[in-house]
């Protein structure tokens, strides 16, 4: 008997470490399919839920969702790469709660071009749109944790362009998801005394309403299976597959965790090129 109550109690001790009950989670990007099924999933496991996006449609759309799963979520628009606005989302947040975790997955929408062709305004828009904003959201949610003095996780969504070269006219991508892993190993070190841990996750490509419209069009047929033969698990993730590695890294499971790029891609990063399990 003694061995199952012992049993039970590291169950229950291990089952612990996943609780954000009383924890205030901040979604930048929430409005998009990541950011939907983590928004859901972050509330079944106790945080309130705070969706921000460029469109406040889509971030109500996800708050409802979660409002009917019996959470408790709330529901902002901002062009978070605007200095100003990002100051006025954290304004409207400080009055409602004490935040706890910032999740950024915004992967604003580019225009591609090769590298000997991209006009400046682009690269300007891509870097401002896909880094710049991560650098001014967590620096405001670090200065509300460190002023706590309570820490807190931060868990920015960088990619395997940032790691790797996809193409296809996305050099602009490529440099901002870098950046963002670099930001990540920064932010990391300097905030490490305060108790805030600062992660990111490198997807690869995950079912979106984008990829569902590549697979309609038989044009973008050859690019589809050319972008599923690099994933050695044969398929594209599935936006709820992205709930464990961000649960992980924004609870207590992951005390200890700072300053990783967490890839999740079905094993794109480890495969070289010319690989294959073909003797």
């Amino acid at each position: 008997m003694k061995s199952e109550l012992g049993k039970d109690s590291v169950m229950n001790s291990t089952i612990s470490l996943f609780d954000l009950t009383g924890r205030t989670v901040l979604i930048t990007g929430g409005g998009g399919a990541l950011g939907s099924a983590i928004g859901l999933g972050l509330s079944q496991v106790g945080a309130e839920v705070i969706i921000a996006d460029i469109n406040l449609e889509n971030a109500s759309k996800v708050a409802d969702k979660i409002r009917s799963a019996g959470g408790v979520a709330h529901a902002f628009e901002g062009d978070l790469s605007k200095e100003s606005e990002v100051e006025e989302l954290f304004a409207k947040i400080d009055k409602i709660a004490s935040l706890n975790i910032l999740v950024n997955a915004i992967s604003a929408p580019q225009n591609r071009f090769s590298p000997d062709l991209m006009p400046l305004k682009d690269w300007e828009k891509t870097i401002t749109d896909d880094l710049t904003s991560f650098f001014l959201t967590s620096r405001a949610a670090a200065q509300r944790m460190i002023k706590s003095g309570k820490g807190g996780s931060i868990v920015n969504f960088s990619s395997i362009a940032g790691a790797t070269s996809l193409g296809r006219g996305s050099v602009a991508y490529g440099a901002a998801k870098a950046g963002v892993i670099q930001l990540t190993r920064d932010c990391s070190f300097e905030w490490a005394h305060h108790g805030i841990r600062v992660n990111s996750i490198l997807p690869c490509q995950f079912d979106n309403s984008g990829w569902d419209a590549y697979r309609k069009d038989p044009a973008r047929a050859k690019l589809v299976e050319r972008v599923t033969s690099g994933i050695p698990m044969g398929r594209f993730g599935s936006p709820e597959e992205m709930v464990g590695p961000v649960l992980f890294l924004a609870s207590d499971a992951a005390s200890m965790v700072t300053g990783i790029a967490m890839p999740v891609d079905g094993g794109n990063l480890a495969m070289n090129p010319g690989g294959s399990i073909e003797w």
